[in-house]
């Protein structure tokens, strides 16, 4: 594993409880994966990731530690990367939302109202995956080409997009 560099985005597993109910809730929804969780390394030590208080940068050594990192699976230029970076700090404070989780599971179920899919998208709460995906697509890149609406990702579908 070669160290990451900014505008990179980790997966990991939360451990606990916590972990095991959101693992189950991701095999319920048939978006199971190993990993439960995404963040986004800014640089000099730090990643931003989603949690329930709120959008956070905390330093990478007290994060949980990371199964698989993006690094190397796209072609970013290093402007790219920093605006990835910048997009991610950004985002810092940003709410997060359990609806979006129920969302997302409507969607795969293919029940999810467009009045449930208006309203989380109108709230701007980003769950660990949406944050990855919105730092990367306000940079210019976009990660999934299969007409998704933007934010409809899951820690599940960027572990598939990299593995």
């Amino acid at each position: 594993m070669t160290e990451p560099r900014p505008g990179d985005f980790a997966l990991t597993k939360i451990r606990g409880i916590t972990g095991r109910a959101i693992s189950a809730g991701q095999y319920l929804i048939g978006d199971g994966a190993p990993v439960q969780h995404a963040m986004v390394y800014v640089g000099e030590g730090m990643i931003v990731q989603a949690m329930p208080g709120g959008a956070e940068l905390i330093p990478l050594e007290v994060a949980s530690e990371p199964v698989v990192w993006s690094t190397g699976h796209f072609d970013l230029s290093d402007q790219t990367r920093f605006n990835i970076a910048m997009e991610a700090r950004s985002l810092v404070g940003t709410p997060y939302s359990f609806l979006d989780f129920v969302s997302l599971a409507l969607e795969r179920f293919h029940v999810r109202p467009r009045w449930v899919r208006d309203y989380v998208q109108s709230t701007g709460h980003l769950i660990c995956s949406q944050l990855v995906d919105v730092a990367y697509r306000r940079a210019g890149v976009q990660l999934f080409d299969d007409g998704r609406i933007p934010g409809d990702v899951t820690p599940g579908d960027l572990w598939r997009l990299i593995k």
